[in-house]
């Protein structure tokens, strides 16, 4: 039980993670050719985080919190309203996260700083979890991080609903983790994919596409003024 609570734990702390860190080009699927990055884990590789690893996070971890709060991503009303589609802050937040994190994350890789560590895109599990997950953020309010941030500015409903719900939906995992890698965990699995893997282009093709059809995305927005 207690391996199982450890993987469930990074898991749970992973799933955090895609919610404010998408990737399309990428370390980890979230979506069947979408992804992710959790720097610790997926960037820097299956080692043991040292010191320096934990104070990264910590910094980094401040750094998204402010941006996020300045952003106005942990108000409830904001987080209703993109998926009401009447107030659009909180995608604006996340695509220019996409567009700045796929530059970042490419150029640690091609200049070897990092190494990217791709996991499998395993269909069934990306559906149901996204199902699961896009349930209690409506009902909620509140994404995983959005709601510690939102525990920062004093709204405890964060708290009670949330986080509670995590510690509880982390501890069910672990409990169903034994028969879910053998059954759910690798139904639809496609293997390690990327947009620039499926088309057979050089990354940065895809990434100038991307760029240029969210600037475009975020242009129209603007122009609408949602």
């Amino acid at each position: 039980m207690g391996l199982g609570w450890l993987t469930a734990d990074r898991v749970a702390m992973e799933s955090a993670v895609r919610c404010n860190w998408p990737s399309v080009v990428g370390s980890r699927s979230f979506v069947s050719l979408s992804v992710g990055l959790s720097w610790p884990a997926s960037f820097m590789g299956e080692e043991a985080v040292g010191l320096s690893d934990l104070i990264l996070g910590l910094i980094t971890g401040l750094c998204f919190g402010f941006f996020l709060q300045k952003g106005q991503a942990l108000k409830y009303d904001k987080q209703l309203g993109v998926l009401r589609f009447k107030d659009f802050t909180i995608l604006k937040v996340m695509l220019s996260a996409i567009l700045i994190g796929m530059v970042g994350i490419y150029i640690l890789a091609d200049t070897g700083i990092g190494q990217l560590s791709l996991k499998p895109t395993v269909l069934a599990a990306n559906v149901i979890g996204g199902l699961i997950f896009g349930l209690g953020w409506g009902m909620l309010g509140y994404c995983p991080g959005t709601a510690i941030g939102a525990i920062g500015e004093g709204r405890f409903d964060a708290f009670w609903g949330g986080v509670l719900g995590m510690l509880t939906g982390a501890g069910v995992f672990a409990e169903a983790f034994p028969f879910l890698k053998d059954n759910l965990l690798r139904w639809g699995d496609l293997g390690k994919l990327t947009l620039p893997i499926v088309l057979g282009v050089n990354h940065w093709i895809v990434i100038a596409i991307v760029w240029a059809v969210v600037i475009g995305i975020l242009i129209g927005l603007e122009k609408k003024r949602l």
